[in-house]
């Protein structure tokens, strides 16, 4: 009986225990396993850990710590900062700070409380140091060019996030005595200092504003390719998800012309009298990891606004080999960094895997029938081959009207003589 008791007991406790993470505050996500498992490396950072979920997971992060130390340390002394002053913060921070995480930590609060007393001192020194340009042989290691590149996209992944209410919380406690001492001390805000560290990545060229509301870096990079302004998002009414697209050689088969325009918002199509214009995109080195920790965010945070797997989805249909590359990099919708072809496509054939959508934007339904009804229809077929064919240039065309009106005349002289011989 004894034993029975036991068990009720333990079971009981076990279960008081389960608390589920408030939706509200849950923003930083694991990487679910059948998107994972398709690139392992575009979700585990490379030089730096942040946060919980990869801390000491990694003997190739180990080296890292160090002068993780070294750049909080520099940052306490540039800002005058006592433990006595962060600890009591980090402390009440805490509880906050474990339920934005999807998944449970399996650390004590203690351990919890050092991991961001380090990793936030790191990040801001490092931040600071950029935007000062204060180059020292002190920090030489960490910011070479290719160290600072690798730094810049393990800081986007999603799983190495740190909540961006807690680096504000504790960036502007720690400037508070330098604030109130010179009110006129032009010290940038974090924000500010985020989006400078980052600029690079803001392909939509959004302007610092100091009322953008951002959960953590990942969300950072999607509202720099999104501009985050709905009024200027596609329509996201949603709609049926996309089944069918014709492919860009398909389509330019069927006489449908490309054209980009550097001034649309990131993920907007349009298609007007047979000619599809699409915003540009850089593909790069970086391109493959930012998308996806975007796309994963958008599964498990925004999954009634996933504008960035709805541009995965149609990129997906638009490009299937190496001369759908070759046509949008020719009309400069892609501007190929990678210099193969045949990567590009793979790229973008392996984005769009494992992505559950329930609905899509009816722009992109819209989008879909338009093109389908275009590419389907044998009269624009027959016009793209004759301009294909005998139109290439104005010389061949000239060639073609005068060879077409010779058959003309042609047939009306033979027209002509069988009438005559008829009429005899």
């Amino acid at each position: 009986m004894a034993k029975h008791d036991d068990v009720v007991i333990d079971i009981k406790a076990m279960v008081e225990e389960a608390v589920a993470p408030e939706a509200d505050q849950c923003c930083i996500y694991r990487v679910p396993f059948d998107i994972r498992k398709l690139n392992n490396e575009a979700y585990t950072p490379r030089v730096v850990s942040i946060g919980p979920f990869h801390h000491n997971r990694h003997d190739h992060l180990r080296d890292m710590e160090r002068h993780k130390l070294i750049f909080c340390k520099a940052f306490l002394q540039r800002t005058k900062t006592t433990l006595a002053t962060w600890i009591p913060h980090i402390q009440e921070l805490e509880p906050h700070f474990r339920q934005c995480y999807s998944h449970a930590l399996a650390f004590s609060k203690e351990e919890l409380v050092k991991i961001i007393f380090v990793d936030s001192g790191f990040i801001f020194e490092l931040f600071l140091i950029y935007y000062h340009h204060e180059w020292s042989h002190n920090n030489n290691f960490v910011l070479k060019p290719w160290m600072r590149t690798k730094i810049e996209i393990d800081l986007l992944l999603l799983e190495n996030q740190l909540p961006f209410f807690v680096l504000d919380r504790l960036f502007n406690l720690s400037f508070t005595s330098v604030r109130e001492s010179d009110p006129n001390d032009n010290i940038p805000s974090f924000l500010r200092l985020t989006f400078h560290f980052f600029n690079r990545f803001n392909i939509s060229e959004l302007n610092f504003d100091k009322h953008v509301s951002i959960m953590h870096f990942t969300d950072l990079i999607r509202t720099f390719h999104l501009q985050h302004h709905s009024k200027k998002l596609p329509d996201k009414n949603p709609g049926e998800v996309v089944t069918h697209l014709p492919s860009t050689t398909e389509l330019s088969e069927a006489g449908v012309r490309f054209n980009v325009n550097i001034n649309k918002f990131f993920p907007d199509f349009e298609f007007s009298r047979g000619v599809l214009t699409i915003p540009q995109l850089i593909v790069q080195d970086s391109t493959e990891i930012l998308f996806r920790n975007m796309v994963v965010l958008e599964q498990c945070h925004y999954p009634l606004q996933s504008y960035i797997a709805n541009y995965v989805i149609v990129m997906d249909f638009l490009v299937n080999k190496s001369s759908d590359v070759d046509i949008l990099v020719q009309e400069r919708v892609l501007h190929n960094l990678l210099g193969d072809s045949d990567s590009v496509a793979k790229l973008f054939n392996g984005l769009g895997k494992n992505i559950v959508l329930s609905n899509m934007s009816s722009h992109y339904g819209h989008l879909a029938q338009k093109l389908n009804a275009f590419q389907g229809n044998p009269w624009n077929k027959l016009k793209s081959t004759l301009r294909r064919d005998y139109c290439k240039t104005p010389w061949q065309s000239a060639v073609s009207i005068a060879g077409i009106l010779l058959l003309v005349l042609s047939l009306l002289q033979t027209v002509c003589s069988v009438v005559q011989v008829i009429q005899q």
